[in-house]
């Protein structure tokens, strides 16, 4: 199945994509691609992308990823919402420990911690 997806470029901290027709199973880092449809770039804030070819693509079966699917929407090449990338969080799960049984504490006694009064000591006037 072809992909629509962002293919980063650039150096460390330098961050440049390019909006790339590949196949599903290639690694983004593998840098095979049928076609450059675009560029991206996040220092500039520069976004070049060929709308025409993208069309096209897209009725021929290709699928973007979420981020190029959510550019598209936002930059009105293709109707739709947007839809939500962000990872799901699964939340943490609590071991459950079982109650104390009223048994096991029959034979200890009860200790009460009570407070200790800490007396204040002035120092003495030379």
């Amino acid at each position: 199945m072809l992909k629509i997806r962002l293919q980063r470029v650039a150096r460390k901290h330098i961050p440049i994509f390019r909006v790339v027709l590949t196949d599903s199973k290639n690694s983004t880092k593998s840098g095979k691609f049928h076609e450059v449809l675009g560029t991206y770039n996040l220092m500039t804030d520069e976004k070049k992308v060929d709308a025409e070819r993208i069309k096209y693509w897209i009725s021929k079966g290709a699928q973007p990823s979420g981020t190029v699917h959510n550019y598209l929407v936002h930059e009105r090449i293709i109707p739709g919402k947007k839809i939500n990338v962000l990872p799901r969080r699964t939340p943490i799960k609590k071991e459950e420990t079982a109650p104390a049984s009223p048994k096991a504490t029959q034979g200890e006694p009860t200790v009460v911690a009570t407070p200790v009064a800490e007396a204040s000591a002035e120092a003495p006037k030379a």
